[in-house]
């Protein structure tokens, strides 16, 4: 089975977030606007116990954190995915350290990490260009506390759902 570590945010940030996504962003059906902790992997029931314990361990071990949303921006050239930025926090920046270190310290080295909530994807060369200069010239200012985050699966109809959930701080 494929699972993934993700942050969901507010409501209001996600209301914000897909309504862009719902112009831009074949996968709004998918799954709600999140910020990914770890990539998509697969994981056997018994891994997945496992991992589940180091989980509940990273949470213990970290305290809850504000992220600041402060504008739109691309991975063009690489990529044609539009997204809204987080700053670099250093509790989001150990959080993810820690999850890919200690819970997969085994598996495949993942990239930089660069936090934040994509809005769009999957657009053609044109279609990025014609809107990537208005998204990014967005007075974009929003910040709240993250106090969690999520185990999710994916289901046979490629949508991702919650797992299971990690309080930061908090013992299970």
């Amino acid at each position: 089975m494929k699972y993934g570590i993700v942050i969901f945010p507010s409501k209001k940030l996600q209301d914000y977030a897909n309504s862009f996504r719902k112009r831009y962003d074949p996968h709004i059906s998918l799954i709600p606007p999140h910020v990914t902790l770890v990539n998509p992997f697969d994981s056997t029931e018994d891994k997945i116990k496992e991992r589940i314990q180091k989980l509940h361990k990273v949470a213990l071990d970290s305290l809850p954190f504000t992220i600041e949303v402060y504008k739109a921006k691309t991975f063009h050239p690489s990529a044609n995915k539009i997204y809204l930025a987080i700053k670099k926090d250093e509790q989001l920046l150990n959080l993810h350290s820690k999850l890919n270190a200690d819970v997969f310290s085994n598996d495949e080295k993942t990239e930089s990490f660069v936090p934040h909530i994509t809005i769009g994807q999957k657009l053609s060369n044109r279609e990025h260009s014609d809107i990537v200069g208005q998204l990014t010239m967005m007075d974009v200012a929003h910040s709240e506390v993250v106090d969690r985050f999520h185990l999710l699966y994916q289901l046979d109809n490629d949508q991702w759902t919650t797992y299971e959930t990690f309080h930061l701080g908090e013992d299970f």
